[in-house]
């Protein structure tokens, strides 16, 4: 019934051990690394001026407040450093001050606080190396606002 040849049980554990491996390999990969926060500080700090730009133009594309365009967003200089509960990944929260107008024909024309600056929160996150934005804020939250709102989801990292 089982097979008396040794080289029959030498190649089965051969596989049963690169299983394993692979295994062990890919269960790695896809547990999320815990950043250093000193690290990742740095890093953004190198990549702020880009993270900036990206993330004015993502905003600016996302027809988001609707009928109203991006003109102008400020970026505070304090940021605050959170972690996801779920997944481990580092988000940086900076205040900014956003300047909307009017789209023609988008019916905000005619309201008179268009005008008025608005306050948020513009999120970034850590992906692997390198931060990233997608162009979404939380509007009248400031960062801390923001974390202590979402507390189920982010931790403040100090």
């Amino acid at each position: 019934m089982f097979p008396q040849q040794p080289w029959v049980w030498i190649l089965l554990g051969v596989v049963l051990a690169a299983g394993g491996a692979l295994l062990w390999a890919w269960l790695l990969r896809r547990r999320p690394r815990r950043a250093s926060i000193e690290r990742a500080r740095k890093l953004f700090h190198l990549q702020r001026e880009r993270l900036e730009h990206r993330f004015f133009v993502l905003a600016s594309k996302s027809g988001k407040p609707r009928g109203l365009e991006w003109v102008d967003c400020e970026f505070e200089d304090d940021v605050a450093f959170a972690r996801d509960r779920h997944t481990g990944r580092l988000r940086a929260l900076v205040a900014v001050t956003i300047r909307f107008r009017a789209v023609e024909g988008g019916g905000m024309e005619d309201n008179p606080n268009v005008g008025n600056l608005k306050a948020a929160s513009a999120i970034f996150y850590l992906d692997g190396e390198d931060w990233s934005a997608d162009g979404k804020a939380y509007m009248n939250l400031s960062p801390a606002e923001t974390i202590d709102r979402y507390r189920q989801e982010l931790e403040v990292v100090d």
